[in-house]
């Protein structure tokens, strides 16, 4: 027998089921390995401007709908004067405002991306390969997570 993954949180599910026992959605099965919902994008690689920075966020928004991701883990670093880098308020800034209007669903800072949050937890549920994620439990503020 093949194995299904519901095509939202990538959670193996019995055949049959109409609704995902880890995510709740309504099952859009693939099948494993067809899709990998989590995509991590380094921001600050060639160490860009803040437009520049922000211009590859957009595109990396882009492509990860167009290749039906679910999670981004965005490296915008903490900044080289120790007090919080230029890049990663900006990035944040405009997360912030896309999910205001809709284009993002949740975000996690890396400082909050800890398995005692509650909000992680349940990404956690829903997104189970987040456990084996590098910086879970870290404090990390140079990255941030986008659901999309």
């Amino acid at each position: 027998m093949r194995e299904i993954c519901c095509g939202v949180c990538g959670n193996e599910v019995e055949p049959g089921l109409r609704h995902c026992p880890f995510c709740e959605s309504e099952l859009e099965v693939v099948l494993p390995g067809q899709l990998d919902l989590h995509k991590i994008v380094n921001l600050k690689q060639g160490m860009p401007s803040v437009e520049q920075a922000l211009l590859r966020l957009d595109r990396e928004l882009t492509q990860a709908r167009v290749e039906q991701r679910r999670v981004l883990t965005l490296i915008h670093g903490y900044g080289s004067s120790g007090a919080g880098g230029v890049i990663r308020q900006e990035v944040r800034t405009r997360l912030s405002y896309l999910r205001h209007r809709g284009g993002i669903s949740e975000i996690v800072c890396g400082e909050d991306f800890h398995s005692r949050n509650s909000q992680v937890r349940q990404l956690l549920h829903r997104f189970p390969s987040l456990r084996r994620h590098h910086d879970l439990n870290r404090a990390n503020p140079g990255i941030t997570l986008a659901m999309l």
